[in-house]
């Protein structure tokens, strides 16, 4: 097969992994020559400083022998299969970078033979573009389920990213989707071996992602897990993909996660590393879900009447921050300017960056409540689908929330 069919087939295989923000850290490369900071598997993402990149993304092969029962590339699927050779792939990203398609590496793929053979082949692809070509650019590299201590170590040497996908929040969850992954023994010893080697590398941080709804988890199943991870595991961030049914597939018949779900897990897990939220403040359904109507924070401060309004000349940064409306920047600023100044007006919030119409029913401002007071007033507050009582567009509602008083 020619390396342009390939790169289309394993391109396109690569689209199921989450690259959304890569958090580049410092260059590996100490003479790195080039590389410092569409076709076929090429993607964009986001450096911490705000620029959009372009990283290629690709597997080194789609053949694989787990049986995953979600996945397009499984052990078994009736699906053209192909694989790049090291030297092969190396070559063909710096004739990307040369060419300005690509800025940086994203590199998962299939187990072929088996994992330490895998690995070794990925990372001797980050070994040819950071000795040969001097590349000193970003680079992702997935940790396969299996790898060896030593394989995760030369990896992490390499990178400046790693991933091992959880997949599934316990290990009941993952005999649904695959009977040849070991949870304990292979993917939580593997983010176990990751979190160990970054007390000596902090130039490499790790991520992981999770498959939405395919193996019947609820949503507080999978941010119970994330917020395990974050602390036990050092993981820097959780990826969360809605789960897509692909033909041929044994989940070809199960509908499709929504995609307002995986949104809602989002929002959920900036609460949770942002916010300074615990998953029990979180607000789930009676089946562990989370409400796809309401945001988190909103669905928080609704449950939570007596904890507002708060005066926002008073309270602290981290009660600022449970106000729907007020995230870290703006809430830093309120705690910054009223060392020298009181907040009198709802515009003078504005200004600093809060979004009035979400915070002016859960907020005073020198002793006046500018809000809607039947958002607090009302006796079945825990009931959120009762505020289509009052129509279906809650930011009008909010919006018009000053003048209803």
């Amino acid at each position: 097969m020619e390396t342009l069919d390939k790169l289309q087939l394993l391109g396109e295989g690569a689209k199921y992994d989450i690259c959304a923000s890569t958090s580049s850290c410092a260059v590996k490369a100490r003479n790195a020559a080039i590389g410092r900071s569409l076709p076929s598997g090429v993607c964009h993402s986001f450096t911490p400083d705000g620029r959009c990149i372009s990283l290629f993304k690709v597997l080194l092969t789609n053949y694989c022998e787990r049986d995953c029962a979600y996945c397009p590339n499984r052990a078994g699927r009736d699906v053209p299969r192909t694989r790049f050779a090291a030297e092969e792939l190396a070559a063909l990203f710096m004739e990307f970078y040369r060419r300005n398609y690509v800025e940086g590496l994203f590199l998962s793929s299939g187990i072929w033979h088996s994992p330490a053979a895998t690995m070794q082949d990925i990372i001797k692809v980050a070994e040819l573009l950071r000795q040969r070509y001097r590349f000193g650019g970003y680079i992702h590299l997935k940790i396969l389920p299996g790898a060896a201590d030593a394989e995760i170590a030369a990896a992490m040497r390499l990178a400046n990213r790693v991933s091992l996908n959880i997949e599934t929040p316990t290990q009941a969850h993952l005999v649904r989707l695959s009977r040849s992954k070991n949870f304990t023994g292979e993917i939580l010893t593997g983010l176990r071996r990751i979190s160990s080697h970054l007390g000596q590398r902090r130039d490499v941080s790790h991520t992981t992602q999770f498959i939405v709804g395919a193996a019947q988890e609820s949503d507080q199943d999978i941010l119970t897990s994330t917020a395990s991870l974050y602390q036990q595991y050092r993981v820097k961030r959780a990826y969360f993909s809605a789960f897509q049914p692909v033909p041929g597939t044994p989940l070809a018949g199960l509908p499709p996660a929504p995609l307002l779900r995986e949104n809602r897990l989002y929002q959920s897990d900036f609460l949770l590393r942002r916010y300074g939220f615990t998953v029990g403040e979180l607000i789930f359904d009676s089946s562990g879900n989370l409400d796809l109507e309401l945001d988190p924070k909103l669905a928080y401060a609704l449950h939570h009447p007596e904890l507002f309004p708060v005066d926002v000349n008073r309270v602290p940064y981290q009660t600022l921050l449970r106000v729907p409306g007020i995230g870290p920047q703006s809430a830093a600023r309120i705690v910054q300017i009223r060392r020298t100044m009181r907040f009198t007006d709802p515009c003078e919030l504005k200004n600093v960056g809060v979004v009035l119409k979400r915070a002016l029913s859960f907020i005073t401002i020198d002793g006046r409540f500018f809000g809607n007071r039947r958002l607090l007033a009302r006796p079945e507050r825990h009931s959120y689908r009762q505020l289509s009582l009052w129509g279906d567009d809650l930011d009008r509602l909010f919006a018009a929330a000053a003048s209803d008083n």
